[in-house]
């Protein structure tokens, strides 16, 4: 009976085999749809959202990490400066310690080697009368209080000097954990960057996501359209004298023109770009100003623009000023030509430090350029 089962075992062995691989295979096959399921799904996803609110988010928390950091460097410099300045007080009580100290073991060596008690003793014996011995006591008096004074003084010296030393090393451990607050809230932008910079690269590489962005724009476009004629609604400014001051405004920025105004073809997917205005490069810290006096409609975040300020400058005409790290204004603000209105920020898409501006006549886009005055 064992060798019929034996037989059979390895008669039935290469089917065994057989069927086992072939069970691997179909393993691999419906792993690789489940992959590439996997990855239709992930494409669906990232086509149905938003390009904008996605580089909109990722700029969110780029900022708001950035102000972090800067608030714990803040946090460290005043720590910092406490530190020196504890430290010093700690170097200024040991130098007084050290003093008092030297003084003291004179003291105490006059007094033995010279047996100063007794010497008190015929100090005090030797008065040659009440008045000069009154005169003599009070000098002891005096001396022995003077001596407390310096053992108070060089106590509370040493108790100061224990305390500041405590402090020290407080602030130290203090000095540490803030370094290491500001080390991870640094890799955490470098993350967010990163993070960033590869939906860019998606962005300008994937036909399909650039089209979209584009049409997520002209939607924006259009939405501020109803912003600015909203505005006109809620109480027009006196017409004023904008309509005058074609190639006469100043430049709300100090730079060159990154992007112009107009329709350009991308070179890279011969897609048909109209921009509505003007990219000018700006230095770092670069504050924006207003080219003409005007009330403030909008001040914050627009879907596509980032931190925004639109002004109302009367006769139908506005000025836009986008990419803004910072805005230095609030809605309903009466500003005059030269104001500060906000920091210049980082552009989504040309990845450097740029002011978008543009000037709008009812709603309607005019070149920038031909507005403000020629350099």
């Amino acid at each position: 009976m064992k060798r019929v089962a034996a037989v059979l075992f390895l008669l039935l062995l290469p089917f065994t085999a057989a069927y086992a691989e072939t069970n691997e295979e179909k393993l691999k096959q419906l792993e690789e749809k489940i992959k590439a399921h996997q990855r239709k799904l992930k494409d669906i996803r990232r086509a149905e959202s938003s390009i904008l609110d996605e580089l909109e988010g990722t700029q969110r928390e780029l900022e708001i990490t950035g102000s972090e950091l800067k608030r714990q460097r803040e946090v460290l410099a005043a720590t910092e400066a406490d530190t020196r300045k504890t430290a010093g007080e700690v170097a200024r009580l040991k130098g007084k310690l050290d003093e008092r100290s030297a003084w003291l073991k004179r003291k105490l060596r006059a007094a033995y080697t010279q047996a100063r008690f007794g010497d008190v003793l015929l100090l005090v014996a030797g008065a040659e009368d009440f008045s000069q011995l009154l005169r003599r006591l009070e000098y002891l008096d005096r001396l022995a209080s003077y001596e407390h004074k310096v053992m108070t003084a060089f106590r509370a010296d040493y108790e100061a000097l224990s305390r500041k030393k405590k402090s020290l090393e407080a602030l130290h451990a203090r000095l540490k954990s803030q370094e290491e607050a500001i080390r991870r809230t640094q890799e955490s932008l470098a993350l967010k960057k990163t993070r960033k910079e590869m939906l860019l690269a998606s962005v300008k590489k994937e036909k399909v996501l650039y089209e979209k962005m584009l049409q997520e724009m002209e939607e924006a476009s259009k939405r501020l359209v109803e912003i600015i004629r909203e505005s006109e609604t809620k109480g027009e400014l006196a017409e004023g004298n904008f309509r005058l001051l074609k190639g006469k405004l100043p430049w709300p920025v100090p730079g060159e023109v990154a992007l112009p105004y107009g329709k350009q073809k991308d070179p890279q997917f011969n897609i048909e770009v109209f921009r509505n205005g003007v990219h000018i490069k700006a230095a770092p810290g670069a504050t924006t100003r207003a080219v003409h006096d005007g009330k403030v409609v909008f001040a914050d975040w627009f879907k596509g623009y980032g931190k925004l300020v639109i002004l109302n400058h009367g006769g139908g005409y506005h000025s836009l000023y986008a990419n803004l790290s910072e805005i230095f204004l609030n809605i309903g603000d009466i500003i005059k030509k030269g104001a500060a209105v906000g920091r210049v920020g980082e552009s989504p898409m040309l990845e450097t430090l740029t002011l978008y501006f543009e000037i709008r006549y009812k709603g309607k886009p005019l070149d920038p350029l031909q507005w403000l005055e020629k350099r």
